[in-house]
This record gives structure tokens, sequence and C-alpha cells, in this order.
């Protein structure tokens, strides 16, 4: 519906186009004029919709602070493990080097030691490289007796195990060559053909 309004009837004009606009815009105020006021269900929808959006930022902000937080938490266990290795490969090169220096200075003196025959069982015991867990066996001499346990390991370049470092049960360390050497490896016994008083001597020879 046209309305043509004189400037005389603009009053009238606007009460008429009154009723069309407040169709058009879907908001009248109690007189039944339009208004841009929303309604409450208008008000409810839009507080609805603010605690979704609220709730979902919460969420993805949670999100990130796990996804942060796992991230820190593998990046120390990295650092962790990395200074553990190079520990571990710092003290494997001190341990190999202090044998190594040894070695020449009692090889001599260490071939007059008496050796037991090895019984024909055994001959297959020899130490190997996969051998990489020998600290904390016991050691044992040819005919059973303890006589102590094993407190480190020293490798060639390759990995293969070259000797062992050996508490006795006095107290004292000594470096027992592989050659000296069988492995039990079901029963995880490490034994050697040495007398257990060369073995005492060679400790107080390295004391030296």
């Amino acid at each position: 519906m046209k309305f043509r309004c004189s400037a005389a009837g603009l009053a009238l004009c606007a009460f008429l186009a009154a009723p069309a606009m407040a169709q058009s815009s879907g908001h009248v105020d109690a007189n039944g004029m339009p208004t841009d006021h929303s309604t409450p269900a208008e008000h409810a929808q839009t507080e609805r919709l603010n605690r979704g959006i609220s709730a979902a930022n919460r969420a993805a902000d949670a999100q990130a602070d796990q996804n942060n937080a796992a991230y820190q938490a593998a990046q120390q266990n990295y650092h962790r493990q990395l200074e553990q290795h190079q520990r571990a490969q710092q003290r494997y090169e001190n341990r190999t080097a202090a044998y190594e220096s040894l070695r020449d200075r009692y090889a001599a003196e260490r071939a007059a030691y008496h050796r037991h025959v090895w019984p024909s069982r055994w001959s297959h015991w020899t130490l190997e490289e996969s051998d990489r867990h020998l600290i904390g066996q016991r050691v044992q001499l040819i005919g059973g007796d303890r006589v102590g346990t094993v407190r480190d390991v020293a490798h060639t370049p390759s990995g293969r195990v070259e000797a062992l470092l050996v508490e006795l049960d006095n107290a004292r360390t000594v470096w027992i060559d592989r050659a000296d050497i069988r492995y039990d490896r079901a029963d995880g016994v490490v034994m050697t053909n040495l007398d257990r008083a060369d073995l005492h001597h060679m400790a107080e020879f390295e004391r030296l």
C-alpha cells in the first residue's frame, strides 16, 4: 500500500506507515510502534550463542595448554635421555681408557699367573658383543666359590667386551681380561680360571 503525504499530513503518514515498518522489522514496542530492541527470546538465543562460543574457546585453550605441556614434557624427556647417553658414553670411554692404560703396564706380569683348564662344556661360554648387561653379575672361581661382582665393562671400538672390572671380596677392584673369563648366560654367572690369591695380587699391583 502506498501513501501520498503532503507536508501537512506528515504525522498522519508516519502513523499509517508504522504498522508496515513494524511488520518489516518484526520488532514493535507495547504501543505497536517499531523498535530495534531485541525480544526476550532473541536475548536468550544470543546468550546461548555467547555461552557456546565461550565454552568452545575455553576448550580450545585447554587443548592448547595440554599440547604445550605434552611437548614440553617430551622435550625434557629427550634432553634427559640425551644427557644420560652422553654420561654413559663418557663413562664408557673413561673406563676403557683406564683399562687400556693398565693392560700394557701389567701384561707381562700377568702372563706368569696360574690358570686352570676350562672344562670342555664351558668352551662356548666366551664373552660376546651382545653381553652388555654384565654389571652386577657375580663372579666365581672355576671351582664354584664366589670371588666378587662385576662393576664395569671395557669394550673395544667395535663394541666387543674386552675386560671386566671386578670388585673382589676384599672390596678392592681388578680388571680381568676376556681370555680369563667365561659367562654362563643361563645362570647369569661370570667365571674366571684365575686363582683367588692371584686376583688379590693383581688388585694390589693395580694400586701401585
